[in-house]
């Protein structure tokens, strides 16, 4: 598990000396607020190890995983890297289950099929590939999004770039009056994600 696997998960303290999991934001910057993150990635460790009571973490769960932040918390770079790793080892895992489960081919099977929806949402005219937000409500800027697909349309079509899953993840859109849904568009990118991962 990549760094995520060393014990140094809490923090400690040895002779008076702080020890911590990441590095700590300075100055009046912002950062994670250390006891959510130190409990999640234990409850992480646990359930890799299988030793985990109550749901099942996922790599989606991962994913979708936000903390509180104030001055001094560990700083986010960090976190969501670490954040990013552990997905995908995650992400493997449940792709090495389901093919002992269902085989190879349904693997593939299912992978195509979300490859074929997420190309018909992208190939939809610019402007139009989401449902807009209601007349007093706001959402995704539009070009923006599109903007940002149009790059993911060309990895797909001409492999002409490469995205890594962490620039699918922390892709940011400003809001506009009108804008895109933003549960659509953050479906569709979790989809991305997931054709990245499994296509590695």
């Amino acid at each position: 598990m990549s760094a995520r696997s060393q014990n140094s998960r809490a923090s400690s303290r040895d002779n008076g000396v702080v020890h911590t999991a990441f590095p700590l934001a300075t100055g009046s910057q912002l950062g994670y607020t250390q006891e959510p993150v130190d409990a999640f990635l234990e409850r992480a460790r646990a359930a890799y190890e299988g030793a985990a009571d109550g749901a099942p973490l996922t790599a989606e769960a991962i994913r979708h995983t936000a903390f509180p932040m104030k001055r001094g918390g560990y700083s986010s770079r960090y976190v969501d890297a670490a954040l990013d790793r552990l997905e995908e080892v995650f992400f493997e895992r449940e792709r090495r289950a389901k093919v002992r489960a269902a085989g190879e081919d349904a693997w593939w099977d299912e992978t195509r099929a979300l490859l074929s929806e997420v190309r018909g949402r992208i190939q939809r005219p610019r402007g139009r590939r989401f449902r807009r937000r209601g007349l007093f409500a706001t959402g995704y800027r539009r070009s923006q999004v599109d903007a940002f697909l149009d790059r993911v349309s060309e990895m797909f079509e001409r492999r002409a770039l490469e995205l890594s899953p962490a620039e699918v993840r922390d892709v940011v859109f400003h809001s506009q009056w009108r804008g895109y849904s933003e549960d659509q568009v953050d479906a569709l990118l979790d989809g991305v994600v997931e054709l990245i991962l499994s296509t590695r």
